[in-house]
Formats: structure tokens, C-alpha cells, sequence
């Protein structure tokens, strides 16, 4: 049996995999603009900055998120194709 999707349609996770892994790498960013003076011997970012480092772990939830969600879907098409 053929599956009906289409190559380009979007599964339930997708949306919020891609949406997490760009705030994974604007947390990255953050976090090495707010470590690089240390390096560099310059003067610390301001506090709220290093809040801003803690996209990183908010965009690996979400993309978390996304992936359970994704594998949740699978099983549910599976569990309906098996009836």
C-alpha cells in the first residue's frame, strides 16, 4: 500500500522542529557574543544578555517538542492502518 502524502507535505512536528532549532541558533549566537569579551578581556554584556544564552536550551525543547509530536502522529497513522 502507498502512502497518500505528498513528498513536500508538512507532518505534524515539522513546524515546531524548524521553529526550535532557529531559536537553538539564535541562542548559540547569544551565547557566544556574551561569552567573547570574556575571551577577549573586554567588559561583560550587561546581565540580560546572558538570559538571552538561554534561548538555546528553550529551542532544544521546542524542537523536543516537535519530534515527540512528530513520532506521536506516526504511531496514531500506524495504529489506524493496522485496523
Amino acid at each position: 500500500m502507498r502512502d497518500k502524502t505528498q513528498t513536500n507535505s508538512a507532518a505534524p512536528g515539522d513546524r515546531l522542529i524548524r521553529a526550535g532549532a532557529i531559536v537553538f541558533f539564535i541562542g548559540a549566537a547569544a551565547t557566544l557574543v556574551t561569552v567573547a569579551p570574556l575571551f577577549l578581556g573586554a567588559r561583560p554584556f550587561p546581565t540580560y544578555m546572558f538570559g538571552l544564552s538561554m534561548l538555546m536550551a528553550v529551542g532544544f525543547l521546542v524542537a523536543g517538542a516537535g519530534v515527540l509530536r512528530s513520532v506521536a502522529a506516526g504511531r496514531r497513522q500506524a495504529r489506524g492502518a493496522s485496523r
